[in-house]
């Protein structure tokens, strides 16, 4: 959920890349490995005999979790600690285990970073637990993320499936219909901005999470990873479609000059200045908490297409991981399941979380539940459809932690110049492909 970002998360990126190369260059799984079996006796013996566990995590349920499961197991004691945000979590990640010490038994991974410790074999595969058959329990995107090859290294835990949120006031006033296609929304955008231009239909100052979101909405499977054997390909027709379209709202400066997560950000959400955002299935909880000024004006729509049929992607979401460190590896998959498949859900979603379990995405108590802040609507019946119409086929690099930490300096360099997107990503695959080959991937581009 969280997207923070600041230059010390930059420099923890870069850190966190150099351990990576270390794990990389020192052997580890193979994305061909057989799978693990076994079943969940050991788990439901282990969380029996209870025990100590440490679990590292940012998420805002997450004391509440754990003091919620040591009600339901009080002869297991879970050491929580917040060891930072992402990047500079996976940090203090990558360095344990390449001490060989100091791991948590349980880490929250975004799914964009899971791959990389998956590769190293830093995490247990869940199969031997026998996780594989919670598959039909989570949403088809997510259960993908968490799995590398045969192996599964994670359960999931929320996700974001992406939806369009806008400021109804904003469009009633200015006679803006809810845009469905990508070229309605362009229009959308030219016409508020030419009526206000104080006004701007969205903001995006460049974010390689959101680009790579919208590269995959758009059918751009830029990344292809077989193991160590990697193909970056920032040109396909997918990619190219939605920097043709995108490109137009960058160079028609119809972007609010706002940077994401900012306080000014927050404020121009609530005083109409900027009027929708697409974005993931998580946001609501960020508008309730940070955007009061919105509270009755905004409404939750469908994600807009280019041909006008439903289709979304991810953006965001977070796996809970054992890390192969824990000499209690089956207690510490037996609190992974209690989160993320039992007990742990429904704090999760009541803190603001959007789901990843089927059961929930499904249930009448969460889907037709009215949201006082958008003025009584009904957003998870969009935001679960969403989830439905993920479109398949999505990989991430095995070292996109480090791709995501030069992308400034590459790709988004076309949001400040406006000089084209086609020739910032092909910066930015550039950037990719070297790394992966100095770092002893098998690297190619096209």
């Amino acid at each position: 959920m969280s997207r923070i970002r600041t230059r010390a998360k930059a420099a923890a990126a870069l850190a966190l890349a150099a351990a990576l190369a270390v794990g990389c260059s020192s052997g580890g799984g193979s994305s061909t490995a057989p799978a693990a079996t076994g079943t969940q006796d050991s788990v439901d013996a282990a969380l029996k005999a209870g025990g100590e566990i440490t679990y590292w995590s940012w998420t805002p349920s997450a004391k509440d979790q754990v003091a919620a499961f040591q009600k339901d197991y009080p002869n297991v004691k879970v050491n929580y600690v917040n060891a930072g945000t992402n990047k500079e979590e996976y940090t203090k990640l990558q360095n344990a285990i390449k001490a060989g010490s100091g791991a948590p038994d349980v880490a929250q991974i975004e799914y964009y970073a899971l791959p990389q410790f998956a590769l190293t074999d830093s995490l247990a595969d869940l199969n031997q637990f026998g996780f594989g058959s919670f598959e039909k329990d989570y949403s088809a995107s997510t259960w993908a993320q968490v799995k590398n090859g045969n192996g599964i290294y994670g359960l999931p835990q929320d996700s974001g499936p992406m939806a369009l949120f806008y400021n109804k006031e904003v469009f009633d006033k200015n006679g803006i219909t809810v845009p469905k296609t990508w070229d309605e929304y362009l229009a959308a955008a030219k016409k508020l901005h030419a009526a206000d231009p104080a006004k701007y239909m969205t903001s995006d100052t460049g974010d390689p999470g959101a680009v790579l979101s919208m590269i995959w909405q758009a059918g751009g499977r830029p990344f292809a990873v077989d193991g160590r054997n990697v193909k970056v390909n920032f040109a396909d027709a997918g990619t190219k479609k939605w920097t043709a379209m995108w490109d137009q709202m960058i160079q028609g400066k119809l972007l609010a000059p706002v940077k994401e997560w900012s306080d000014d950000w927050f404020r121009a959400l609530g005083d109409g200045t900027i009027s929708s955002l697409v974005t993931g299935a998580w946001m609501p909880g960020n508008f309730i908490s940070s955007v009061p000024g919105g509270a009755g004006k905004w409404a939750v729509a469908p994600m807009p297409t280019y041909d006008g049929k439903p289709v979304t992607a991810e953006n965001g979401g977070s796996a809970q991981s054992v890390v192969k460190q824990s000499k209690n590896p089956a207690l510490a998959a037996g609190f992974v399941r209690w989160l993320n498949h039992a007990g742990g859900v429904q704090p999760f979603i009541k803190s603001g979380g959007f789901p990843s379990t089927t059961a929930d995405l499904t249930s009448p108590a969460f889907v037709d539940e009215a949201v006082p802040y958008f003025g009584g609507q009904k957003v998870n019946q969009v935001l679960t459809q969403a989830s439905k119409d993920v479109a398949p086929g999505w990989t991430y690099l095995p070292y996109q932690t480090y791709a995501n930490s030069v992308f400034s300096d590459t790709a988004g360099k076309a949001y400040v110049n406006a000089t084209g997107l086609d020739a910032g990503l092909a910066a930015w695959q550039q950037a990719i492909v070297d790394y992966g080959n100095q770092q002893g991937f098998t690297v190619s581009a096209g």
